[in-house]
């Protein structure tokens, strides 16, 4: 006898399926038959290898015969299970482009958003240089064959990113940013590019509908920054991964990231100008030709190279 779910929970939809399977006296490999499925993928269902469609719940439960009642709470069911399991975007093939359209479709449709980033300035702030050297990263060797890595797509995805952010003077929606300082002191373009961005960075940060914290080197983390992420009004969150990301509307999924934000919002500081001063002198300094010839000795004493 089959053990049933334990009391105010309920079995998973590919152990349901297999139970009505079984009763039946019906084999995988008849199953996928009558349904158009490999016997592999009958049994990834089954197992909750693989989540099975809406429409492809209900056609495996027409043919073993399920009444309209079961039929119907297993494909709600079908489609609760696909929102609480990360979609891999590499799914939907986009393209970089195409990428950037989709998030700006999001972030318009998104009242109040929540991002944080661990290592590059967050993308609602980028400048065009930034952005396009963030973006043209993902056409190094190492990621080809990758469908979002076309060169050829980097200039216009660089306007998308940009045109993305009028997002950010509509005063009916919220924006809580949270940046480590390594997103400051990562050399993601060539030092002249960065007071640029540091000065776009401080010029959002004094919208209203912005919170912008930054968590100082000195800090001791809560929890690792080991990738960035944001929350879409508490229903959506976007993964970054190094070849592609994740998203998710599963709920113990958002409860999470939204502590996890929660706790490194109550790390971040948003006396925000003195970092940023200290690192505008940085680029500014780096950014001069006297002071990139300057030898070593030189610079600690502050004296530029008289040949250069």
């Amino acid at each position: 006898m089959e053990a049933g779910p334990a009391e105010g929970q309920r079995l998973p939809l590919g152990t349901v399926l297999a139970q009505h399977r079984r009763r039946r006296g019906v084999t995988g490999t008849q199953l996928g038959v009558a349904v158009g499925m490999s016997q592999a993928k009958i049994s990834r269902i089954e197992t909750g290898a693989s989540i099975a469609a809406a429409d492809e719940v209900e056609a495996i439960a027409r043919v073993l015969g399920i009444d309209d009642a079961e039929t119907s709470r297993l494909v709600r069911q079908a489609v609760d299970e696909s929102q609480d399991r990360m979609t891999d975007w590499r799914q939907v093939p986009q393209g970089l482009v195409g990428r950037q359209r989709r998030m700006g479709q999001v972030e318009y449709a998104t009242t109040a958003i929540r991002a944080f980033q661990s290592g590059i300035v967050l993308g609602l702030l980028q400048t065009s240089e930034y952005a396009r050297a963030v973006l043209g990263t993902l056409d190094d060797p190492v990621f080809k064959g990758i469908y979002f890595t076309v060169s050829a797509g980097v200039p216009e995805a660089v306007s998308t990113r940009l045109r993305r952010q009028e997002v950010l003077s509509d005063p009916t929606k919220t924006f809580r940013f949270v940046m480590a300082e390594a997103s400051l002191a990562n050399r993601v373009c060539a030092p002249e590019f960065m007071p640029a961005q540091l000065r776009r960075i401080r010029e959002i940060a004094n919208q209203e509908n912005v919170y912008l914290g930054i968590v100082p080197f000195d800090q001791q983390w809560r929890f690792l920054p080991v990738h960035g992420f944001e929350v879409f009004d508490d229903h959506t969150v976007e993964v970054d991964l190094v070849n592609t990301g994740l998203t998710t509307q599963g709920v113990s999924d958002v409860q999470v990231y939204r502590g996890v934000f929660d706790a490194l919002e109550e790390q971040a500081t948003t006396d925000i100008d003195p970092i940023l001063d200290r690192y505008m002198d940085l680029y500014l300094d780096l950014s001069r030709p006297a002071r990139r010839s300057a030898t070593p000795e030189q610079a600690g004493r502050g004296e530029a190279d008289p040949s250069a």
